[in-house]
């Protein structure tokens, strides 16, 4: 069953660049956005040649913006960084992340998604996304940090003006109007550098048993991390660190909602919900592109692009690519996994994924557990993320009784 899915993203307010959504094919596999300044690639195998290949296609978009504001938050930002830097932080935070620090983990998010479905326990409908997708992963998230996860109110007021945001910077339009956008979205996500600043500085007068307190003390090379660096880098982890684990629950409830046939079969079966919930990645990619700058001459696809060039890899249309995955647009839960693009590929695959994985694998099966029926309110549809850089609901208002 394929037309479900295609049909409905639009009701669901699904944000309009996202057109693989809707079944649609790019004319091209890569083609240059004469607006932006920058050259979109939608093709599996040219962007996993542009993961694969970090020297000719480097991670720092950054520099090619003659904007200040753009620049700010640069230190720490591993996203944006290179080898050595790359490796050298995330040498420091991988260990937090390690299959068996991941493994450790799960008995804590039993119990916290336990706690917060008691909260809507004996409810005919409940709000999915800010009643249990988001609150679960950041709660992780935070106590990895050492930060209080009973600020998570604050944490979601500043990740809302990232969703909410359609904001795209061009490369072509450099005038003041542009440099104001960026400087204004900026000043609202300082309030979170700051509240995250105040706990790096308490860090380093009194270290605890907690990751920001790892960071601070680390030496790489015989130096210690910055107060900014420290700073950037916890923010992309609170940040990065649930928003997918938030989409992804999201999207499964989705995809099992509209294809019922599946969702049986999974809760007959729970091997299958492991797949499940990657043909939810792959279905509605989490952060739909990845960018990178050339840093020589070079090519994709056979097309020429020159040196000092802005990429737009479009992995939501990658993880659609018929090349790479028959009947693309069908949910299969049973289809080869782990080959989508969800969490990138190469140095930069995404440090978190076995934990976002396991929280996901958690809440699904606890969701099954609890609740007989998972269905979407007809009369009260999801609503997506309003932003071009988030694939997922926003809301999804559940019956489940």
């Amino acid at each position: 069953m394929t037309l479900p899915l295609l049909t409905l993203v639009d009701r669901w307010q699904a944000h309009p660049h996202h057109f693989w959504l809707r079944g649609e094919t790019p004319e091209a596999g890569v083609r240059f956005d004469e607006k932006m300044g920058k050259w979109d690639v939608y093709g599996y195998q040219d962007s996993l040649s542009v993961f694969n290949d970090p020297v000719t296609f480097s991670s720092d978009t950054k520099r090619l913006y003659d904007s200040e504001s753009v620049n700010q938050h640069k230190e720490g930002n591993l996203i944006q960084l290179d080898e050595p830097e790359h490796r050298r932080l995330r040498t420091l935070v991988s260990s937090a992340f390690t299959p068996n620090t991941v493994a450790d983990l799960e008995p804590r998010i039993h119990g916290l998604a336990h706690d917060l479905l008691e909260e809507v326990r004996g409810r005919d409908t409940f709000e999915l996304m800010n009643e249990f997708a988001y609150p679960l992963p950041v709660i992780v998230i935070a106590e990895l940090l050492g930060v209080p996860p009973s600020d998570r109110h604050l944490f979601k007021e500043w990740v809302t003006v990232m969703l909410e945001s359609s904001a795209q910077v061009s490369l072509v339009d450099r005038g003041a109007s542009a440099e104001d956008d960026s400087r204004s979205l900026l000043e609202k996500w300082l309030p979170m550098f700051d509240y995250i600043r105040e706990h790096v500085v308490e860090r380093r007068r009194k270290p605890r048993a907690d990751l920001l307190s790892r960071l601070v003390r680390a030496e790489v090379d015989g130096s210690r991390l910055s107060d900014d660096e420290v700073v950037t880098f916890a923010v992309l982890l609170l940040v990065g660190g649930h928003v997918t684990t938030t989409m992804l629950v999201g999207s499964a409830v989705l995809c099992m909602d509209t294809h019922p046939e599946w969702a049986e079969r999974v809760r007959a079966d729970r091997s299958l919900v492991p797949g499940a919930m990657e043909e939810a990645l792959r279905l509605f990619t989490p952060f739909p592109a990845a960018g990178r700058s050339t840093t020589v001459d070079t090519e994709i696809g056979g097309v020429p692009i020159g040196r000092d060039q802005m990429v737009n890899l479009w992995l939501g249309a990658a993880n659609r690519d018929p090349h790479q995955f028959p009947d693309p647009h069908r949910y299969d839960p049973t289809r080869p996994q782990q080959s989508h693009l969800s969490f990138g590929r190469g140095i930069h695959f995404c440090l978190g994924a076995p934990l976002a994985r396991l929280e996901g694998r958690i809440a699904m099966n606890m969701l099954l557990d609890r609740f007989p029926v998972l269905r979407t309110d007809p009369d009260n549809p999801p609503a997506f993320v309003a932003s071009p850089d988030v694939t997922g609901a926003r809301t999804l208002p559940l019956l489940v009784a």
